[in-house]
């Protein structure tokens, strides 16, 4: 291996929150704790460094008017990079992104499909919009084209009613969450509101997005099933600003909006209290940028969570949740090297120094 070059990274590489190690190297593009023998060509990153941040609620290939075109998804899954995020939960895109995963200079995507929703019950262009009936055969059709995951949309505004409510009867879900249990695939829904929880929770389904409905009596069926939360807090700051332009058509969704907003971190903090995982995710590529897993991590400690388990929430617990390595022996070397302790301020994490990925240094 005499001519091949070599990166060394060296300082204080964060293996874990506690498992801290002084050097690893980059050959063939993966990681090693030994030093190679013959190297000649070696490079050098020196910091603290973490593995790729995880961003668990993106949508790569889409924006606020629904699919966009290659170029554009190509900017948006850059952005993500410059701003260390190498994995990709993608919940939910009309987009075909598959030929992302031909490029090695490009963040890694696990993809839910593409949304499920109820007729007319969410926004134009993104999801399949179907009836309770055909609920069971979308979801098998998406657990077969995606990466492990579905996407349901379990609540969204009822027009006639003017306001949030679920979008699917009980038995409705328990079939579909079987079914996509059965293909392999868990299940996410997004979900603002309260009423449509304790059925999804009690149906099977593996995580929530948003999650802005959990009560405190909801809170011990979480915890007691292990579902899994995904606040996208970065995203409900907007709460707000919806509330006011729907004000004259839907106040009573208004004034529920509002509510769900100014509760929004004592209802992570709570969720967290009581030992429900908690996740980090942007909700980018509808109506925000992308690159703010960072500004989410940091939400998160805002909303008690501590320093070290918000950062935790984006990295090394994210990536076993979703069943990826992190900078393990072997694994393919996806870090961010940054200038200081991210353990010690979160806010560290929005000034990568370096990004590496798939052993090339990138950013």
């Amino acid at each position: 291996m005499s001519d091949r070059a070599v990166l060394h990274v060296k300082g204080r590489v964060l293996v874990g929150p506690e498992d801290v190690r002084d050097e690893l190297w980059v050959v063939d593009g993966r990681v090693s704790y030994d030093r190679p023998a013959g190297a000649r060509d070696v490079r050098t990153a020196v910091g603290w460094v973490l593995p790729g941040l995880v961003d668990a609620h993106c949508h790569v290939g889409l924006d606020r008017h629904g699919p966009v075109p290659e170029d554009v998804a190509e900017k948006q899954a850059l952005a993500d990079r410059e701003a260390g995020t190498l994995l990709i939960r993608d919940a939910g895109s009309p987009s075909d992104t598959r030929w992302i995963d031909g490029r090695e200079d490009l963040p890694k995507i696990i993809r839910a499909g593409r949304h499920i929703a109820r007729t007319r019950r969410y926004i134009r262009n993104y999801a399949w919009e179907i009836e309770p009936e055909d609920l069971v055969a979308y979801v098998a059709q998406e657990a077969r084209r995606g990466d492990g995951w579905v996407k349901l949309v379990g609540d969204w505004i009822d027009r006639d009613l003017g306001d949030l409510s679920a979008c699917w009867p009980r038995e409705a879900v328990e079939a579909a969450i079987a079914e996509a249990h059965r293909l392999g695939a868990r299940v996410t829904a997004h979900c603002f509101a309260e009423d449509s929880l304790r059925d999804l929770v009690e149906a099977g389904i593996d995580c929530i997005e948003h999650a802005t409905g959990l009560t405190e009596d909801l809170v011990p069926l979480f915890a007691e099933r292990g579902v899994a939360i995904v606040p996208t807090l970065v995203n409900i700051a907007t709460f707000p600003q919806l509330a006011d332009g729907g004000e004259s058509r839907f106040p009573r969704w208004s004034a529920h909006m509002r509510r769900l907003h100014e509760r929004r971190y004592d209802t992570v903090r709570n969720a967290y209290d009581a030992g429900i995982p908690v996740f980090v995710g942007t909700d980018a590529g509808g109506g925000l940028a992308h690159g703010l897993a960072a500004a989410e991590v940091a939400e998160l400690v805002t909303a008690g969570i501590p320093p070290v388990e918000a950062l935790a929430a984006g990295t090394w617990t994210a990536r076993r949740w979703l069943g990826r390595p992190g900078l393990d022996e072997g694994a393919p070397a996806d870090l961010v090297v940054y200038d200081e302790d991210p353990r010690a301020d979160v806010r560290v994490l929005a000034s990568p120094r370096r990004v590496v990925l798939n052993g090339r240094v990138v950013g």
